[in-house]
């Protein structure tokens, strides 16, 4: 049995106020250094809802661009205009702070989220507006309570505030009086994770076509951990985001790996869909308050507006062989071991062109690869470089290497094979899976042939251990070859009864 990609979703949430007061870079200078020039700054370099929907790269993140026109688009692309201010697209949505902040509410299952009730009438018929928001999510936000009493938990119950153009209109409060795992702090974080995620998935079984009954697991990859303090990061974030988005026959459970998170959940979810144990999985994450601003400084050193002000989810839905949609070659696996090491060329080595030998196939029998997709245009400021033309680059001396291209082909690969990076820089967000949306557009449109998603993850972070990670999966057309159907229980009682004849006649003969 195979498994193949039946839709896609990709979402961004707009949290302008979220990176002031919730971005790891800003609350550490905050302790740090107070009165920093850059705290001062910062705000006046912060975007509209109308200057993020009209910027390149997030148009590309939900579909209304492509990464190929992305390309022609000279860089940087802060300072241009995208043609397109929509903010629905193909894949998924652009959703404002306002609503963002009563769907968090409305994922709230502890009366841990309290908003001003002033602010939830202001903005409550603007989610109820949302295509994907239904009654069932809309019945769980509540009318919210006097700001006063906002005000008095944040100031003397150390709840985390939560606000709108700087103003103070809500606020998550502990759920524990001394457990840090379960601080005001970490369940904003976590409550964030899930409300993106909430719309993520809901967006793909939308694109995807399925009904909400027909979703039997869930995989979330992000990089938050949910639990207290005997079982810290326990989970189950896959659970709990399945219940708010009304999947009630789905099962489910978390996967972590940093960055690779992604790649390891794909193909966790492919094996467990080939297998038979499940017919229909989603893997799915929503976004990371922590790296709001994380490149803040340099940005605003360099009088560039803040680029990371975007919560980043995304949801893949895997079913079944349907004889159409591109399937997961669960034959071609790239995996980083424990021995592989941490040189680049030992990294890609083992993620791009080890698997690729073992299949029998050249590099360039891959049409496109997908490895950090991270946007240049956050990451080059900052001066971490274009990070997906540095993996390009390696891969395409290692063609060489192998001979499947001649030195001279060098340029043209990383054009003919790889993509402009178009995602924000949410961790596990660009990991290779933006892409999958688009590969299986062109796939299906007979553009393309076969691609490679490359996830990445850097484990020392958790100081357990210094090894680096990564896994790859290759997802290519499908040639229309569906598994041979089940027996029908007519044809089993005639099988029998054929069969019964057949012995009968054999034991007649046995008495002549």
């Amino acid at each position: 049995m195979k498994s193949v990609i039946k839709g896609a979703g990709y979402i961004l949430v707009h949290t302008p106020d979220m990176v002031i007061h919730n971005g790891t870079t800003q609350t550490t200078e905050r302790i740090v250094n107070p009165e920093s020039e850059y705290l001062k700054e910062l705000p006046s370099h912060l975007r509209s809802f109308e200057q993020v929907l009209s910027y390149y790269p997030n148009q590309v993140y939900i579909g209304n661009a492509t990464p190929d026109e992305l390309a022609e688009i000279p860089q940087p692309w802060h300072d241009k205009e995208c043609p397109c201010h929509e903010r629905y697209g193909q894949f998924g949505q652009m959703m404002p702070q306002e609503e963002f902040l009563l769907l968090l509410q409305a994922c709230d299952v502890f009366e841990l989220v309290q908003l001003d009730k002033n602010f939830v009438a202001k903005h409550r018929d603007q989610l109820a507006a949302n295509p994907i928001i239904d009654e069932s999510i809309m019945a769980r936000v509540n009318e919210g309570v006097d700001i006063a009493e906002i005000e008095r938990l944040v100031a003397e119950e150390h709840s985390e505030g939560l606000y709108d153009n700087n103003v103070l209109v809500g606020c998550v409060n502990r759920a524990h009086d001394i457990d840090v795992n379960l601080s005001a702090h970490t369940m904003l974080e976590n409550l964030v994770s899930k409300a993106s995620c909430v719309v993520a998935i809901l967006s793909g079984i939308k694109n995807a076509g399925i009904n909400k009954e027909d979703v039997e697991y869930v995989i979330d990859c992000c990089e938050e951990a949910c639990g207290d303090m005997n079982q810290r990061g326990g989970g189950n974030f896959a659970k709990s985001v399945a219940e708010i988005a009304g999947l009630n026959a789905a099962t489910g459970s978390d996967t972590r790996g940093f960055c690779a998170g992604p790649a390891h959940a794909m193909v966790e979810a492919a094996s467990l869909v080939a297998s038979g144990a499940y017919k229909t999985v989603v893997v799915t994450a929503g976004g990371c308050t922590a790296k709001l601003g994380m490149n803040g400084k340099d940005h605003v050193k360099k009088g560039l507006p803040i680029l990371e002000d975007m919560l980043g989810g995304f949801a893949v839905v895997l079913t079944q062989d349907d004889g159409v949609s591109p399937v997961v070659d669960l034959s071609i696996l790239g995996r980083h071991t424990v021995g592989t090491g941490s040189a680049p060329q030992a990294v890609i080595g083992s993620l791009v062109t080890d698997p690729l030998e073992r299949a029998g196939l050249k590099v360039t029998d891959v049409d496109k690869f997908s490895p950090e997709m991270q946007n240049p245009d956050i990451t080059k400021p900052a001066g971490a470089g274009d990070v997906p033309l540095a993996n390009y680059k390696m891969i395409a001396a290692l063609a060489v290497k192998r001979g499947d291209i001649q030195k001279s082909e060098l340029a043209s690969f990383t054009k003919e094979h790889g993509l402009t990076g178009w995602a924000p820089t949410q961790g596990h967000i660009p990991s290779g899976v933006p892409y999958i949306g688009f590969a299986r557009n062109d796939i299906m449109a007979g553009k393309i042939n076969r691609v490679m998603i490359i996830g990445k993850g850097s484990l020392f972070l958790g100081r357990m251990t210094n090894l680096f990670d990564g896994v790859s999966f290759v997802i290519e057309a499908n040639k229309g070859e569906k598994a041979e159907a089940g027996v029908s229980e007519d044809e089993v009682k005639k099988m029998i009864a054929k069969a019964m004849r057949e012995f009968a006649t054999s034991l007649m003969g046995q008495d002549e």
